[in-house]
């Protein structure tokens, strides 16, 4: 085996001088054995620079070192990680999935590696308290849910590049590993001598996550203490095998990121010490790290599951609606800051979007904007259509021309307003009655009260006559109908036979 790495290493010298001299960028992608190695070459040159463009939007927080500048110039591979501790992921994920996508759109490689082996630790990063532990088998469930999830918005987001001018490889699709591939083979004597040798006991106690906890009474228990460790190793194992130079994440992972870049230069430096490698033969040899800022509340609190007020990417968790009734809320002051964070709009689009919204900010057309892009790019067009038609609905305007079927479409996994009742609990029932099975008025007798104040609707029409009955003529396309109750208390029925 040692015999086989040197051979490599010596081939790789070899194209490393030829690329250098023809301006070639070359990259060996292993595939199992030191014997099975494929040279895969690219000239590439990226004429837009992604880091450049993220600084102008806000997205930068942090950089480990300003070289990463001209190292994008050329193309490179980033990845983020994500551990599956929920069934989806959250508004706070979103933003370094969108600093994944300005990095794909622009010609560079993307990789989401999803945490099935951290996942079951938990990161101590900006909490207080530890983790509770989930089950493997729960661990594996999210996992896969994740998976799916990311590979739709990737597919959804290189559709919405493309509507917007953007020119994408197919080659280039996001790549989404799993790092409990590599840790669920190795030992706990092959942790403690590929990982924690190279790790210093005072500088994983000087870590921010770590004297956060450290100063609480419950301290920090070994298992969390050791996840910098795990993460580290990720960084090495995707920049070995994977020729990835760049970690994406939060700006309370900088401490995880630049574990993984120590032991990217310590292992890289013990490996010259037995070979004739030099450090000069590649760029390749350099790590970086990126953190963005973390995305917090009007309050200044942390958006997340753990923080109770997470906006989920699932449309089954949060629906297109509320996603999109989310932006719709947002406050003035914010709708710049997030339009240039959250959209991959030219910085000349934000201008005028916001100079024709702060005319007349009561029109909430920057809002809107926002809105709209952001539902696309999650939840595709057929997404956004939903949002925009539950928006109509929920909002008091016409159902003349609104299909009954796409009516149901639009709010099917929200619960909480849409209701399956049968036919014959509905069609020639009095209006108080449908109230109540529809969960709209907990009695007849308080449907009946809204009626006599002008309170209550149908399908956005005041009921005036207390003892109306629904017939099949008010379902829409036979299948449908829409109850209100004050301003904004709406309840959908939908008729099943």
């Amino acid at each position: 085996m040692m015999k086989s790495k040197i051979i490599f290493r010596n081939i790789y010298n070899k194209f490393t001088k030829f690329s250098c001299e023809k301006g070639i960028k070359f990259y060996p992608f292993y595939h199992g054995s030191y014997h099975n190695i494929s040279i895969r070459c690219f000239t590439k040159k990226i004429e837009d620079n992604v880091i450049e463009e993220l600084k102008k939007r806000g997205l930068i927080n942090a950089l480990t070192s300003s070289d990463i500048i001209n190292r994008v110039k050329n193309q490179t591979t980033i990845y983020c990680g994500v551990d599956p501790t929920a069934p989806s992921l959250h508004l706070g994920n979103l933003l370094t999935l969108i600093g994944l996508l300005h990095f794909n759109v622009r010609g560079h490689r993307t990789i989401a590696l999803i945490g099935g082996a951290t996942g079951s630790i938990g990161d101590p990063s900006g909490r207080n308290t530890e983790r509770q532990p989930l089950s493997f088998s729960m661990i594996e469930k999210n996992a896969n849910a994740i998976d799916n999830q990311i590979r739709k918005i990737f597919i959804n987001g290189k559709k919405y590049a493309l509507r917007r001018g953007f020119k994408i490889r197919d080659e280039l699709d996001v790549i989404i590993l799993n790092n409990l591939k590599w840790f669920q083979k190795m030992s706990a004597l092959e942790l403690l001598n590929d990982i924690g040798r190279y790790a210093r006991v005072g500088t994983m106690m000087a870590r921010d996550s770590v004297k956060l906890r450290m100063e609480n009474t419950g301290g920090i228990s070994f298992t969390e203490f050791s996840y910098q460790l795990l993460q580290a190793y990720d960084f090495w194992h995707l920049h070995h095998y994977h020729q990835c130079q760049i970690q994406l994440g939060g700006s309370d992972q900088w401490g995880n990121i630049t574990a993984g870049i120590d032991l990217i230069h310590k292992k890289k430096t013990d490996s010259i010490k037995t070979t004739t490698e030099s450090l000069e033969t590649t760029e390749n040899t350099n790590a970086f790290g990126i953190t963005i800022p973390l995305l917090l509340t009007s309050t200044g609190e942390k958006f997340g599951k753990s923080a109770g007020n997470a906006i989920w990417l699932d449309d089954k968790m949060t629906s297109p609606y509320e996603f999109y009734q989310y932006f719709m809320k947002l406050a003035d002051a914010d709708v710049e800051k997030y339009l240039r964070m959250f959209t991959i709009l030219s910085m000349e689009e934000i201008d005028q979007i916001v100079k024709t919204h702060m005319k007349s900010p009561e029109e909430r057309k920057g809002q809107e904007k926002l809105a709209s892009e952001i539902t696309e790019f999650v939840h595709g067009v057929a997404g956004l259509q939903k949002a925009q038609l539950a928006t109509r609905v929920l909002f008091g305007d016409s159902l003349e021309n609104i299909r009954g079927h796409d009516l149901i479409e639009a709010f099917l996994h929200d619960s909480q307003r849409l209701t399956p009742i049968h036919r014959n609990e509905i069609v020639n029932r009095t209006i108080d009655r449908v109230a109540v099975a529809a969960g709209a008025c907990k009695s007849r007798n308080e449907a009946n009260k809204l009626i006599k104040v002008g309170g209550l609707y149908l399908n956005n029409q005041r009921v005036i006559e207390p003892h109306h009955k629904v017939i099949e003529d008010d379902l829409l396309d036979g299948v449908v109908c829409v109850i209100r109750t004050g301003k904004s208390n709406y309840h959908l029925i939908q008729v099943i036979d």
